[in-house]
C-alpha cells in the first residue's frame, strides 16, 4: 500500500492526513493549533507542522510523498541569513488597505487587473509588501526574499533555513511555490505565468528576481520563489527530519488553500465551490484566465494547470451565529425556526454586513433587518432571513463569477455551516444550480495529498468524494428579488 501525506497549514491550525493512493482512503490524521492573531511568528507554523506530522506519522516509513497547502497571501520576509525579519502578516491583517488604495491610485485599477488578474486588496501579499515599505522602512534594506507560508514550510522540510539552525542553511534560491499561491501575491500574472517584477519593485522600492536553483543571481535583488508546475517535484524531505537516512519522501510544490480544496473535491472545469466558513468564498474551475475589470473577481490560477476565479465575502457562518445569539438558540434551534417560515421569510430581509463587507467593498457597512411588521416580525422569519441573507450575498458573488465569463455546471457547497439542514434547504432555493453537499472532510489537506500522489505517480488520481446530499434546484426568485430591493434602499 503506497501512502502520501497532505498538509493544510491554515490560519487556525495545521491538519495532516495520510492517504492510501490506491483508494483515497484516509489512514491516519494529525492536528496542531496555530497562534491567534493576524501577525504570527512563522516558527509557530513550523513547530505545529512537526507536531501534526508526528501525531499522524506523516513522515513514516510507509509514506512516499508529501505536499503542503496553506493559507494564501501571508507575507514571510527573510534576510540573507535565512532568518525571518519580522512576524508574518496574514491574509486577514487589514493594515495594508491604504497601501492597496495607493497602488490603484498610482497605476490604475485597469492596469493592475490586466497585469495580475486581480485588483489589489488588503489581504494580498503585494499590498503588505508596500505597507512595509511605507510603515517600516528600516526593515526594507535587509529583505533578501519574500515567501508565502506554504513556500517557507516546504523550504524548511527540504532542510533549508536560518544559518546554524538548519541542515542546508539559507539557500534562498531554493525557495519554490506553485501557480495558485503565486497568483495571490498581486505581482504574478496568471495569463503569462510569470512574475511582474516591475510591479514588485513599485511595491517595495527594490528590484526582484525569481529564484533559480544553483544561481546566486543579482545580490541586490529580492528573491521571490520559483513557480513550479502542478506535477513538478519541489525536492525531497531532508534526512534530518526522517527516522532513517535511507528513506526518500518526495515533496510536491504545494498550493493555496482554495486551490487545495478544489483538488481535494475533485473539482473540474465548470464546477463552482461555495465555502461557508466564518467568511465565505465562491470559486470556479475555469479553462481560461479571468481578468475582471471591475476588480470584484480575483483571477487566480489553480493547482491543476487551469484557473480559479474567486470572490470572497466577509460574512458567512458568522451571520448565523450572530442571529442565533439574538434569538437565544443554538444552530439546531436556528434551523428549526427557519424551517417554520416559508421562502422569502414573510418579506423579512437581512442584509448581512455584520463586519462590513469585502464584496461588495463596504468596509464600514453594518447589518440590518428590513420589512419588519407586527405580522412578519416572528422568530421563524428572522431565522430564515439570516440564512437567506447569507446565501444571497454568495449568490451575488456567483453572479460576478458568471459575468467574468465562467459557465457553471453545478455547485458544491462546503464548510461547517452546510451541515445545518435549513441551510441545505434554502441553498437549493437561492441558487439556480443543482447543489451537491460533499461529506464533511479536510478537503484542503486532502487536495495536498492529491498533489503529492500526482507528483509521485505522474498522473492525477481520481479518488471518490463521498456525497452527503444532492439537491435539485428549487429556485425561488422571490428570495433574491427581496434582497436586491433591500440593498437598493440603502446608502453606504
Amino acid at each position: 500500500m503506497a501512502l502520501v501525506t497532505g498538509v493544510d497549514s491554515s490560519t487556525q491550525s495545521c491538519k495532516v492526513v495520510v492517504v492510501d493512493t490506491a483508494t483515497g482512503a484516509e489512514v491516519r490524521t494529525g492536528r496542531a493549533l496555530h497562534p491567534e492573531g493576524t501577525e504570527v511568528d512563522p516558527e509557530a507554523w513550523w513547530q505545529a507542522l512537526l507536531t501534526a506530522l508526528e501525531e499522524a506519522d506523516g513522515l513514516g516509513s510507509d509514506v512516499d510523498a508529501l505536499a503542503i497547502a496553506g493559507q494564501q497571501h501571508g507575507m514571510v520576509l527573510l534576510g540573507r541569513d535565512g532568518r525571518v525579519l519580522r512576524d508574518a502578516l496574514l491574509w486577514n491583517d487589514t493594515r495594508s488597505a491604504g497601501a492597496a488604495e495607493d497602488l490603484i491610485g498610482e497605476l490604475g485599477l485597469a492596469d493592475l487587473v490586466a497585469r495580475t488578474g486581480s485588483a489589489p486588496v488588503a489581504s494580498f501579499t503585494g499590498t503588505k509588501v508596500r505597507w512595509v515599505r511605507d510603515a517600516e522602512p528600516d526593515v526594507v534594506p535587509g529583505i533578501a526574499a519574500v515567501a508565502l507560508p506554504h513556500d517557507w514550510l516546504t523550504w524548511r522540510l527540504r532542510g533549508f533555513g536560518p544559518d546554524g539552525g538548519s541542515p542546508l542553511g539559507p539557500v534562498l534560491d531554493e525557495l519554490v511555490t506553485d501557480r495558485s499561491d503565486a497568483s495571490g501575491t498581486a505581482y504574478w500574472n496568471p495569463t503569462t505565468g510569470e512574475y511582474d517584477l516591475a510591479l514588485f519593485e513599485q511595491m517595495l522600492g527594490r528590484p526582484a528576481r525569481e529564484a533559480q536553483a544553483g544561481d546566486a543571481g543579482d545580490p541586490d535583488a529580492v528573491v521571490v520563489p520559483r513557480v513550479l508546475g502542478p506535477a513538478a517535484a519541489a525536492g525531497t524531505v531532508h534526512a534530518a527530519h526522517l527516522a532513517s537516512a535511507d528513506r526518500r519522501i518526495v515533496l510536491g510544490p504545494g498550493a493555496g488553500d482554495n486551490a487545495g480544496a478544489a483538488l481535494g473535491l475533485g473539482a473540474e472545469e465548470g464546477d463552482v465551490v461555495v465555502s461557508l466558513g466564518t467568511s465565505g468564498t465562491v470559486f470556479a474551475v475555469a479553462a481560461d484566465a479571468v481578468a475582471d475589470a471591475s476588480g470584484t473577481v480575483a483571477g487566480f490560477a489553480d493547482a491543476s494547470g487551469l484557473f480559479l476565479p474567486l470572490v470572497a465575502t466577509l460574512n458567512a457562518a458568522r451571520v448565523l451565529s450572530s442571529v442565533a445569539n439574538v434569538l437565544g438558540v443554538d444552530h439546531d434551534g436556528l434551523a428549526e425556526l427557519a424551517r417554520s417560515a416559508g421562502p422569502g421569510a414573510g418579506g423579512v430581509v437581512l442584509v448581512p454586513y455584520f463586519e462590513g463587507e469585502r464584496t461588495p467593498n463596504l468596509p464600514t457597512a453594518k447589518a440590518s433587518f428590513h420589512n419588519l411588521s407586527i405580522a412578519s416580525a416572528t422568530r421563524g422569519n428572522m431565522a430564515r432571513a439570516a440564512i437567506e441573507g447569507m446565501l444571497c450575498g454568495l449568490a451575488d458573488a456567483l453572479d460576478a463569477v458568471r459575468a467574468a465569463g465562467v459557465v457553471p455546471r453545478h455547485l458544491l457547497l462546503i464548510g461547517g455551516a452546510t451541515q445545518n439542514g435549513a441551510v441545505q434547504d434554502v441553498a437549493a432555493q437561492v441558487f439556480d444550480l443543482p447543489v451537491r453537499i460533499p461529506a464533511p472532510g479536510e478537503y484542503v489537506a486532502r487536495g495536498a495529498a492529491v498533489q503529492a500522489a500526482w507528483v509521485l505517480a505522474g498522473a492525477r488520481p481520481a479518488w471518490p468524494v463521498a456525497t452527503l446530499e444532492d439537491r435539485a434546484s428549487d429556485h425561488r426568485p422571490v428570495i433574491r428579488e427581496q434582497y436586491r430591493s433591500a440593498l437598493a434602499s440603502l446608502s453606504f
